[in-house]
This record gives C-alpha cells, structure tokens and sequence, in this order.
C-alpha cells in the first residue's frame, strides 16, 4: 500500500513536470517515464478511496489517553514551494490498543487549526479522553482545553532540551540528573515538592532555568496523577516519534510535492499501514487490569467479579466422604464411611491418615470446603 502511494505521487509529479532531479533520476531508474496521465490518475484514484475512507471512520468507545504531534514537509502551491504541517493523532482505548485516529495538513500549528482537527475527531466519535501528550505549543494547550477539557502533558524530552540550553555545556549532565529526581517519585505530591527543591537550589547559578521550571511544574508533571505502570509511556511523545520518522523517511524520497492530495495520499497510506501492524499484534500497548479504572466504558471498568461460596454441607461424614458425595457421586458399599475397601473414585483406602493432604474442611469456616484441590480429581 505504501509502495503503491509513493509510486503514484512520483509518477503525479513526474507527468506535471514539476519534479525535482533526484525524482526525474528515479522515475528512468524504476522504467516508468512511459506512464501516461490515465494510468496515475487510476492509480491515484484507487489509493485515495482507501485512505479517505480509513481517515473518515468512526472512532468508536473510549480514548482516555491521546498523543498528538506535527511535522512538516514541502509542497508547491501556486507556484511556490511552501511548508506546510502535516499533523498526527494517536490514541489508546479502553481496550489498552493503540490507533491512529486521524491526520490533518494546514500552513501552520496555529491554534484554529488544532481547534478545528480536535473538533473533526470529536464529530467522529472520540470521547473519554483523559489526558493529551504533545510538545510545548500554545495553540494546542488552548485547543485541547476548549474541546476537549482533559489534562494536558507536556512533553518531557522536549522540555529538557529547553531546560539543558540554559544550563551551559559544562553544567548539562548535573541539571538532567537533578530535574531527573523529581520524575523518580512515586507520586505527584513527592514529585511536585522534590520539583521545587530542585529549582530552588539552581535558582541562586540558573534563575532562568529556574523560572522555567517554574512555570511548567503543573504540564511537566501531569502525568504523576495517572497510574504507575502507564507513566513511562504518557510523559513524553515518544509513541509518535516512530511514526514520524517513518513519515520522514518516506516522504524525503519525494522531497517536494505536487499538492496537498498526494501528502494525504501517501502519509495516509504510511498510517493506515502502520494502524494494522497495531490490530494484529498480541500484547495491548497498556494493559486492559492496569487501564479498565480509569475508562469510562462500563464493560471495561467493571468489578471482579466475586467467587462463588462455598455450599455447606453436612458434619455427619468426614471430610473427604462430605466433598465426595456433595459433588454427586451417590454413596455406596465401596466408599461407605465403615468399609475398609478401596475407594474406585478417590482410589486410596478409608483408613489412611488425612494429615498429609492439603485442608479442605476447616471447622472455623462453619463447615465450608475452603477451596477445590487438583488431586480431588475424579479418576474414571
């Protein structure tokens, strides 16, 4: 699928004569100079069904986490070579599965345009969304608390190349570790007082990386409210970055594209892709025990449910006689409590001491078996 994308935007550029040497370079190299217009425009076609439509799905139950970056790439508008932000949203459900919810392109990452994307994934269904991961922009600190209303994370690998800039070369390796102990905390309260202690201590040498702490305690930390397990994935945009270097890496083949229909075309394909690798791997992203208390679907959030009791039974008989017969088996002269042949269910004699098996009869329990015992098995 993504070959075919990458194909038919070379050949789309290569037919309107506004591609550049290495794309001219690769078209002689690949035999397709002879392609006419028809032929790409049903190649383009067939493409663009597939993508539009998977970019236009419902987003169905809950999303309580969602990761959202952009990057950018060149194309030619009205005769000019502009660029433009290619944006990526992706989310993990109430299920614990990762999905590529859906892509945008717009000339900048102003704060309509993440407004107006939010608001389309909203239309589409998203919903449940807890906490939102992206790097330190304003337009979508401001988009995501007008649509969404949910926590927002600021990235923490992108804020720490913000802090080390005012550290100095010499002073970078001594600020990582210190900010590092406020992130080793095990709760928000911890994080947030170690968080100030640190500031205040490289307040008197760096007050501007002091202020800067200051002012992104509360984005920088977000994710310390959410579970343990869940943390090292939420406090940065690192489940993108993958994603977005795949993008790079395919559209820098192209390097300047005809239009903005074959971006959505080929990094449509590159997502569409890279959403099925996601559905038919094994393992969720996050667990389903460690996410289901903080979902919102009710069938995922739903109590264990509690073991069945016990049924009491009779004290006449011994222990062993009262699960024996309480599990159906009709009494008889081989099992009879006085008999002293075999017994051809529990194969073992009546006589036998009981004091090497595990309990199964406790008195404290008012005559309640405690639990069920594989060597209680039946043996036909």
């Amino acid at each position: 699928m993504v070959e075919k994308a990458l194909t038919a935007v070379i050949q789309e550029a290569y037919i309107q004569d506004i591609s550049t040497r290495s794309v001219d370079d690769l078209v002689k190299t690949m035999g397709m100079s002879g392609i006419s217009k028809s032929q790409v425009s049903r190649l383009c076609e067939e493409i663009d069904e597939r993508v539009q439509a998977f970019l236009d799905r419902p987003i169905e139950g809950n999303w309580p986490y969602l990761w959202i970056d952009a990057t950018y790439v060149k194309v030619r508008q009205a005769g000019r070579i502009v660029s433009v932000a290619v944006i990526v949203a992706v989310g993990v459900n109430g299920d614990g599965r990762r999905e590529v919810l859906g892509m945008d392109i717009g000339p900048s990452e102003a704060e309509t345009f993440w407004t107006a994307f939010l608001r389309k994934l909203a239309r589409r269904g998203l919903r449940g969304v807890k906490l939102v991961v992206s790097d330190s922009h304003e337009g979508i600190k401001a988009a995501v608390a007008k649509v969404l209303t949910a926590t927002w994370q600021r990235c923490r690998v992108h804020f720490m190349r913000n802090a080390l800039a005012h550290a100095g070369r010499s002073g970078r390796r001594v600020v990582s570790a210190f900010i590092a102990t406020a992130f080793a905390q095990d709760d928000a309260a911890a994080a947030s007082q170690q968080w100030r202690k640190v500031a205040d201590q490289l307040r008197p040498t760096v007050p501007k990386l002091a202020a800067l702490m200051d002012a992104a305690e509360t984005d920088v930390l977000a994710c310390m409210t959410f579970p343990t397990q869940h943390r090292a994935k939420l406090h940065s945009t690192n489940p993108l970055e993958r994603l977005n270097g795949e993008i790079k890496r395919r559209t820098e083949v192209v390097g300047i594209f005809p239009n903005e229909a074959a971006i959505t075309r080929l990094v449509g394909a590159i997502l569409l892709e890279q959403n099925d690798e996601w559905a038919v791997q094994r393992a969720r992203y996050i667990t389903l025990e460690s996410i289901a208390p903080i979902s919102d679907d009710p069938l995922v959030s739903l109590p264990n449910v509690a073991a069945w009791p016990a049924r009491p039974m009779p004290a006449s008989d011994g222990p062993l006689r009262q699960l024996h017969h309480h599990q159906g088996h009709p009494p008889s002269a081989a099992c009879s409590s006085t008999g002293s042949a075999t017994d051809p269910i529990l194969k073992r004699t009546p006589n036998a001491s009981s004091t090497s098996r595990p309990a199964m009869f406790s008195p404290s329990d008012g005559g309640r078996v405690s639990m069920p015992s594989p060597w209680m098995t039946r043996v036909p």
